[in-house]
């Protein structure tokens, strides 16, 4: 086995604290390094080992770090990234990459140019419900897709004040879930020919989107995409449907919860708990239904990954063009509930 990655991470919020930190310490194949932050009691009591340093500029001194991990807020990303990547580090950015299209694009350039992974941190692509669906429709059990619905609904009336609910720091559900959604759109079915989409403020006191309903064109089925603070009894986290049968699931990916519960990647049970989907098909002429079991999560697949591209050259399956896709998107989408219209998509060049 390789030696393991060393990794700086920037940020020790919610984000770094909760989905980074202990996944990139649990996932087997690389180590948290150095944290940069001004928590650095909290960052110092979590992982006594790592270096507890103050910003970027320190965690780019120290030449044993093969990859930073910026988890800070979203609309420092961009810079934050970009010199990352100037002073030849590999980066991985948390979701959304940039506020920007045009940025996420010169980050990907700025990464070809330097030989260096821009790597985006969707890492639901490892949600177990995500990666049963994905091998679902691999085996093509529900026949041709006609319709394929995906749902991150939560009931979270307040309004709190933090930088997640700041329209102007790239706050809301559009930037926040958004991004999970559309990669894992992006992941199945590639680039879409159309978007649409309504994306809406609810909530008392609301600057921020709390309401994203976003619809992908495709030839031959369309994609609905929904994501919602005022849920209090969510409809299917997934709903396919196809020219052979259907499938539903209901409840979202496990690992989330674990992870603040302080459960961590190989501990006994970790990713497993998720319920399972009901899947109803024609077997001859005969429809049949019968419950399909969800598989274990594995966010520690994103960090084996990372390992296996930065140290092997093993290409790393969320490609720069990936983050640049799904930024087009939201921009696409921001537009067309602005204008009240379907728009083309079209990738940057």
């Amino acid at each position: 086995m390789s030696a393991s990655l060393k990794i700086g991470l920037i940020g020790y919020g919610f984000a770094g604290a909760t989905f980074h930190a202990p996944v990139i310490e649990h996932c087997g194949r690389a180590s948290v390094a150095a944290i940069a932050t001004g928590q650095s009691e909290r960052a110092r009591a979590d992982y006594p080992h790592a270096k507890i340093v103050a910003d970027l500029d320190a965690l780019l001194a120290l030449d044993d770090i093969d990859c930073i991990v910026i988890a800070t807020p979203n609309d420092t990303h961009f810079d934050l990234a970009r010199r990352t990547l100037e002073a030849g580090k590999h980066v991985v950015v948390d979701k959304p990459v940039t506020l920007s299209a045009a940025d996420a694009h010169t980050l990907s350039n700025i990464a070809l140019a330097r030989g260096k992974l821009f790597a985006p941190f969707h890492n639901r692509r490892w949600d177990g419900d995500f990666l049963t669906v994905r091998d679902l429709l691999a085996r093509a059990e529900l026949g041709r897709v006609t319709h394929y619905e995906s749902h991150f609904d939560r009931f979270r009336p307040g309004v709190r004040q933090r930088w997640r609910e700041d329209v102007t720091r790239g706050g809301g559900l559009l930037f926040d879930l958004g991004p999970h959604l559309i990669d894992q759109a992006l992941a199945l079915f590639g680039a879409p020919n159309t978007v649409a989409a309504t994306v809406r403020s609810h909530r008392d006191e609301a600057s921020a989107p709390d309401y994203v309903h976003i619809q992908l064109g495709y030839d031959e089925f369309e994609v609905m995409l929904h994501a919602s603070a005022l849920t209090a009894l969510p409809g299917p986290r997934f709903a396919i449907h196809g020219t052979r049968g259907s499938y539903v699931k209901y409840g979202l990916d496990t690992q989330e919860d674990q992870l603040k519960a302080g459960l961590r990647p190989g501990d006994e049970g970790f990713g497993a708990g998720n319920a399972s989907g009901v899947l109803r098909v024609l077997e001859g002429d005969q429809e049949v239904e019968r419950e399909l079991p969800t598989r274990n999560g594995e966010y520690a697949g994103f960090y084996v990954a990372l390992a296996d591209a930065i140290q092997n050259g093993i290409a790393f399956p969320i490609r720069a063009r990936d983050a640049v896709d799904v930024m087009t998107i939201i921009e696409l989408a921001a537009r067309s509930s602005e204008q009240g219209v379907r728009l083309p998509f079209e990738r940057i060049r």
